[in-house]
């Protein structure tokens, strides 16, 4: 006997529902019919070819070296603007207003990029950008250039955390270090030719432009980059914005700005002034964690930043860009005052520091393609640097010994920034990356004016008085009379600074998880080739 028993006599076809079934269904069915020209695809998009990926590589390099270029070269144009609108005592207003808006909205733009998608907040930045570099270059006064330099800053803050974010949507985690090893390459070089170009410009032509050269490098960006756009992979995920996250943020970090460069020049360290600038800094930070910890959807979740990857990463960065740019700001004092090298000839010494830590991210990025344990390179990296720093400690060098132990410094510390870069980008979800990626923008350029802040502080407090400090020098007339040694004696706890952040540098990256990467290694490729 047959164990499935009609349970009715009638036709399937003709058999209803009973009236409370029927009642749910009809209120659950959809009110209108999707178009099949509306439905999403079946198939998956097609992958960008080698031609495309270099394409937009290409155009995502110039727009790095816009903001790049914008960084330094203003500074060799200042006493001529300073002379056009008679005011010298608010020209550091002008380098100031762009790190402050540049800083406080990288972490914004991060995340607004994996709400909005990555092309929509690309042309915001280069559109602020481009705004604020004509207002600059028109800009009738000292008050109105500054407020131009801001708004030019908040589109170049943009560039760095959705360029960064576009480069891993189109490239696998295991290929991605050699690229971010061509782009510390283009920041080293818009760094170097940025005070040249911009004296150039203010000796034989105008100071303004400075700012129209923005232009055409702009819209020569866009347009190797917009047609490609379309078929780059689309990861971002629509969500509310915490805008109260996001203006508490910003605030918190404009503030803490505000104190490390006023802090021990406009007023000193221990002032009313200051103290009340350090204690809102934290209230502002501590209502930020507090709302971020209630909100459905915070702005900047703090759980992205725990773990065993981000926080290591986070800190291994920000030492290593600290540890450079307190450097280069700091070594011409010391070039002129120790070797008597011209302004000129000591912004040529830099050169070592600078070129050949972008020689190290090469090499650890082409290592991160082929090996399995990529974050060796970096701790053995991180670790040379730390004892070639303790050599700059405790010897005295003629120049081409101290340029020498400098370069191979720079080696091993240029090795942190691809791995850093690539473990946090692939320890996150694909629509988080842009969140992540604008956080680590935020927390090394805080970390790059602590430290500058920090070696001035340092050396102030070594020499007993009260030097000009971080370039100050040129303006003032030259440096002052310290004796040789004091320098040296001076300068080599400024050396032992930076030997403990590569030591701190060393030890993250040792402690920070090792997570396999996706994508082909380099003998998968050539395998796949033959």
């Amino acid at each position: 006997m047959n164990k499935f028993i009609r349970q009715s006599s009638q036709s399937a076809d003709i058999q209803t529902l009973p009236d409370d079934l029927a009642e749910e269904l009809t209120r659950r069915l959809p009110g209108e019919v999707m178009s099949v020209s509306d439905s999403p695809s079946i198939s998956p998009p097609a992958p960008l070819t080698s031609d495309e990926v270099r394409t937009i590589v290409m155009s995502l390099m110039l727009t790095m070296f816009l903001a790049a270029l914008d960084q330094t070269i203003v500074a060799t144009a200042l006493p001529t603007i300073g002379r056009q609108f008679q005011d010298v005592s608010n020209l550091s207003w002008v380098i100031t207003s762009y790190l402050l808006a540049s800083t406080a909205v990288a972490p914004v733009f991060g995340t607004l990029s994996d709400i909005y998608g990555r092309k929509a907040m690309l042309i915001t930045s280069l559109s602020l950008f481009i705004a604020g570099s004509i207002l600059c270059a028109i800009a009738p006064s000292m008050p109105m250039l500054i407020l131009a330099r801001g708004l030019q800053g908040l589109g170049g803050g943009g560039i760095m955390p959705v360029v960064q974010t576009v480069i891993s949507d189109v490239v696998s985690p295991r290929e991605r270090g050699q690229y971010q090893a061509y782009f510390s390459s283009v920041w080293m070089v818009g760094g170097i030719l940025g005070p040249v170009i911009g004296g150039v410009f203010a000796e034989h032509l105008h100071w303004s432009m400075i700012f129209w050269i923005n232009l055409p490098l702009a819209a020569a960006a866009l347009a190797l980059l917009l047609p490609k756009m379309k078929k780059i992979p689309v990861f971002h995920r629509k969500r509310k914005v915490d805008w109260i996250g996001g203006v508490l943020l910003m605030a918190s970090a404009v503030v803490f700005m505000l104190v490390l460069t006023w802090g021990g020049t406009r007023y000193p360290w221990l002032s009313p002034t200051v103290l009340s600038m350090v204690g809102g800094a934290v209230a502002l930070a501590l209502t930020f964690i507090w709302h971020a910890r209630r909100a459905d959807e915070p702005f900047l979740p703090l759980p992205l930043l725990g773990g065993s990857v981000a926080p290591f990463a986070l800190t291994a960065g920000g030492c290593g860009l600290g540890a450079i740019t307190g450097l280069t700001v700091q070594l011409p004092l010391y070039y002129e005052s120790v070797y008597h090298l011209s302004a000129s000839e000591a912004g040529l010494a830099l050169i070592p520091l600078a070129a050949v830590s972008t020689c190290g991210a090469a090499i650890a990025g082409r290592t991160m393609a082929r090996a399995k344990h990529y974050k060796r390179v970096a701790i053995i990296g991180t670790s040379w640097a730390a004892i070639c720093g303790l050599g700059l400690t405790v010897t005295t060098l003629p120049l081409w010994g101290l340029l020498t132990l400098m370069a191979a410094f720079a080696l091993g510390l240029g090795t942190t920034f691809p791995v850093c870069v690539v473990s946090l980008q692939n320890s996150v979800a694909r629509p988080q990356v842009g969140t992540i990626t604008g956080a680590m923008n935020f927390f090394r350029a805080l970390m790059s004016s602590f430290t500058v802040a920090a070696f001035a502080a340092i050396l102030l407090i070594a020499l007993g008085a009260d030097i000009p400090l971080a370039g100050e020098h040129h303006a003032a007339g030259g440096i002052p009379a310290i004796p040789v040694e004091d320098m040296r004696h001076a300068f080599r706890y400024v050396f032992a600074a930076a030997t403990a952040l590569m030591t701190t540098a060393s030890l993250c990256l040792m402690l920070m998880e090792e997570r396999p990467l996706a994508g082909p290694s380099a003998t998968q490729a050539v395998e796949m080739a033959e």
